[in-house]
């Protein structure tokens, strides 16, 4: 049945997603390459988008449909499941076309006997949509698509905000943009997609930045190709100013892949730049992320924290630590991360982003400057994780960032996710006097 192998590619990447851990970003591209035809390709990503980002909402509903789970054997039909719901909820295909196509998916995902079940489940969901809402109308996953201790968590952290979040994490991210100035005037480049029909939005305080209602193919975007613009959220690029680095100073990025904020520096202003990361892939992304909009920096693989095994002994003037942390102010972007976290990520980053910011600190010059940032609300990582730092280190300093970087949390700011369209975000400012 024509529609059968995007769904099937779909279900490839929800399965992968739901079983194997693997991240929606990581699986869905091999698979979703594969169709030949564009359609094709963009209705698997959308399935596989939407099945992501309500996937503990349709668990629960399969949970009730299913006598009991599928076998081992079958996972790649359960994603198919979370693929026709994701079809039939969310995206509005005719149900006659989506549970057809969808049942005959499971011939192409090598189980011919299991599309009668596929067939079934889908067509109880369609008849018993009411029933359904009703028997589920208590279990938070169904009515907010996070898991409990998620949602837990966001109510204690954010009483009055809490439902703004989910319902933000829940939505589409808008595509932000940051245009190369050492390769294009901004004013130029806003010419450019208009010459192309591209509609954009400007941020009064991110002169770099433009904010694409809907996302699209980058490789479509003018000058792409000639590093004349990049994919960074707002939040992401107003980090990079909080650093305030000059001409010719000396810059840490602890942190640095995949390079975005590296990148955002090196094209404001000529800078002895030095990005780390323990990962030799994703160095390499940051090296290809340099390369791409013409600029340099040095670049060493190795733990930050591990200070013995790569500093030189030379003071830094700034220091940018875009800290490893839950990302549960991207979720949005990254639907799979409410599947992927645990309660206990929760300790295990917040020690890491101690080590990384104890590690730092003695790194920095007398009247230099540290941002810590993570893409994270939760108030361990934040807030508290710097409010523990200061009372560590008395020799620092903290500054107020300005409410143009969210709400005052502690010694920092938090912008919560959609806030000015942006991602969650959390920024603290700690100088270090001569």
């Amino acid at each position: 049945m024509s529609g059968a192998a995007p769904r099937a590619a779909a279900a490839r990447a929800l399965s992968a997603v739901r079983f194997d851990g693997r991240s929606l970003k990581s699986a869905l591209p091999a698979l979703r390459d594969r169709l030949d035809d564009s359609r094709d390709r963009a209705l698997c990503e959308a399935i596989a988008m939407q099945g992501c980002r309500f996937l503990p909402r349709y668990e629960a509903i399969l949970e009730h449909l299913l006598e009991r789970p599928l076998p081992v054997s079958a996972r790649a039909v359960h994603g198919l499941l979370l693929a026709g719901l994701a079809q039939l909820e969310r995206l509005g295909l005719p149900a006659y076309a989506a549970i057809g196509a969808t049942a005959e998916a499971a011939r192409t995902l090598g189980q011919p006997r299991l599309v009668g079940l596929v067939n079934a489940v889908l067509r109880r969901f369609e008849r018993e949509r009411d029933a359904i809402e009703q028997a589920l109308a208590a279990d938070d996953r169904y009515r907010h698509a996070h898991p409990p201790w998620l949602l837990d968590a966001l109510r204690t952290a954010w009483p009055d905000d809490w439902p703004a979040i989910v319902a933000a994490n829940n939505d589409e991210a808008p595509l932000w943009l940051r245009v190369n100035r050492r390769r294009i005037d901004p004013l130029d480049y806003h010419s450019r997609l208009r010459e192309a029909g591209i509609a954009f939005e400007l941020d009064p305080e991110l002169p770099a930045a433009l904010r694409l209602p809907e996302s699209r193919p980058v490789t479509s975007l003018p000058g792409w190709e000639h590093g004349w613009v990049s994919v960074q959220d707002g939040s992401a690029q107003a980090c990079t100013d909080l650093l305030g680095a000059r001409a010719g100073e000396r810059v840490l990025d602890a942190c640095a892949a995949p390079g975005g904020k590296a990148a955002a520096l090196l094209e404001a202003v000529d800078l002895e730049l030095l990005a780390l990361d323990r990962d030799p892939a994703r160095l390499r992304r940051v090296e290809q992320t340099l390369t791409r909009v013409g600029v340099h920096a040095a670049t060493q693989c190795a733990d930050a924290a591990d200070v013995s095994a790569w500093w030189d002994g030379r003071p830094f003037d700034r220091i940018l630590l875009d800290a490893p942390c839950t990302a549960t102010g991207v979720i949005r972007r990254q639907p799979d991360i409410r599947w992927h976290r645990r309660p206990a990520d929760v300790a295990a980053l917040a020690a890491e982003q101690r080590r990384l910011l104890d590690a730092m600190w003695p790194l920095l010059r007398p009247g230099g400057r540290l941002v810590y940032a993570t893409c994270s609300v939760l108030p361990d990582e934040n807030a508290r994780q710097i409010d523990a730092f200061l009372a560590r280190h008395r020799d620092a300093v903290a500054v107020d960032p300005g409410a143009r970087f969210g709400r005052r949390t502690g010694a920092g700011r938090q912008r919560l996710p959609g806030d000015r369209g942006m991602d969650g975000f959390f920024y603290a400012v700690l100088d270090k006097p001569d």
